[in-house]
């Protein structure tokens, strides 16, 4: 069965396209579900992420695939069309290895794309989306990626996201221990990023969420305080860092909002990182005076500070890339040959049993036993000989080479012994 891999990312697409076909991830299973009861595909995943959304699919369709992509996401192809690419077969799984291995990240080398891709096959295994071409695809990716960051220097000096926030807001206030932090969400990377701004002791850290629980499990790791998301607007202004990534549809701190903050905070300077994709808040925000606001696009100028000195292994993972998408091209290409080769058993169970029916009735007829064994012995060879004969008696020259040669491997694994 064909893989293909269909996706953009941010090399080819800006924020504002990724964000329109990026699917949440509360939402992908029934993405899924929907996606393999439309036919288009036999087996999928969905990688989406702030930089990617990424299908992997077994299937004889990829037009399909991608025409159900864009009417889940609302957008014309023809709009798409020049974001995307397309990779078949070899191509698909080395983009894939590489995914996992952090060579087509943001940030060179870094790890939380593989805890994604994981995150991915997992939800697609819970749904029945992940068969065995998929399944292998994945397990094989995430061996290739532990491979690379055991094996080489990818994963030195790895600036992440959340570092670069910290960075950032260290550019925009002297000391962080003099400032407040809101984060907004409680998920994997708001996670990551308090962990980082912890580590400057802010006066004070804050989440809020949707779900009390969760926020508060998140304060209690950095020692702060937790609030339902429904109380941000009335304490904005108290906050001189907001730092924000959920999985809204929609953004959640609107120009308003940060309108009356900014007012309230008597133009002292807010610094607001939007990790979220679709964006948290809304981009207008940016054009307030006395507000610092980035996105997952603008901290690529910071992340790419630490690229150099990572440089030097990309070469060495992609030397081990190369070496292992052999061996998962050369279990695809055997898996090709599992329905030929299961119908070839079929048809000589199917042989086996007729010839011994009909034997067990000529021995009940009281027939010699030693005739029955040695006629039912001479149909079966004769039938099991009768097509790979013929195949080579009707075939043209060249072809007729290649089967005599073919006839002279299996010959060469027959056991005549006794």
């Amino acid at each position: 069965m064909p893989l293909h891999l269909i996706g953009l990312n941010h090399h080819t697409a800006p924020l504002a396209i990724r964000e329109r076909v990026a699917i949440a991830a509360e939402a992908v299973s029934s993405a899924l579900t929907t996606l393999r009861q439309s036919g288009a595909a036999d087996e999928a995943a969905i990688l989406s992420t702030c930089n990617r959304t990424e299908l992997y699919v077994s299937g004889d369709s990829a037009d399909a695939v991608l025409h159900w992509w864009m009417q889940h996401a609302g957008m014309s192809l023809d709009e798409a069309r020049p974001y995307l690419y397309h990779h078949a077969d070899q191509d698909a799984v080395r983009q894939a290895l590489r995914v996992a291995a952090g060579l087509d990240s943001m940030v060179l080398g870094e790890p939380q794309i593989l805890g994604q891709m994981k995150d991915a096959a997992r939800t697609a295994e819970q749904v029945g989306a992940l068969g065995s071409n998929l399944h292998r695809l994945f397990q094989h990716a995430f061996a290739v990626a532990k491979e690379i960051r055991s094996t080489t220097g990818i994963g030195e000096s790895v600036v992440s996201m959340a570092a670069a926030s910290v960075r950032l807001a260290e550019r925009i206030f002297d000391d962080l221990s003099e400032q407040s932090v809101l984060f907004v969400g409680a998920g994997d990377m708001v996670e990551l990023c308090a962990t980082h701004f912890a580590a400057s002791k802010p006066k004070r850290m804050v989440v809020a969420n949707r779900t009390i629980e969760r926020a508060n499990d998140l304060a209690h790791q950095i020692h702060g305080e937790a609030m339902r998301l429904t109380q941000v607007s009335d304490v904005l202004h108290q906050f001189d860092i907001v730092l924000s990534c959920t999985a809204s549809s929609l953004p959640i701190i609107g120009l308003g909002m940060v309108e009356r903050a900014v007012k309230a905070r008597r133009h002292r300077p807010m610094f607001m990182v939007d990790l979220a994709v679709p964006r948290d808040i809304e981009a207008e925000v940016a054009e307030l005076d006395d507000v610092f606001l980035y996105t997952v696009d603008d901290l690529a100028s910071v992340v790419q500070s630490g690229v150099a000195s990572r440089q030097a292994a990309v070469s060495d993972a992609e030397s081990i890339i190369a070496g292992r998408l052999g061996e998962f091209l050369d279990w695809h290409a055997r898996r090709a040959h599992v329905p030929v080769i299961q119908a070839f058993r079929d048809s000589a169970t199917q042989l086996r049993a007729q010839e011994l029916e009909l034997a067990r009735k000529r021995l009940n007829r009281g027939e010699s036993a030693e005739l029955v064994l040695e006629q039912m012995a001479t149909r079966l060879t004769n039938k099991f000989l009768h097509g790979p004969l013929s195949a080579i008696n009707k075939a043209e020259s060249a072809d007729r080479e290649q089967l005599q040669a073919a006839m002279r491997q299996f010959m060469a694994g027959w056991d005549v012994s006794e």
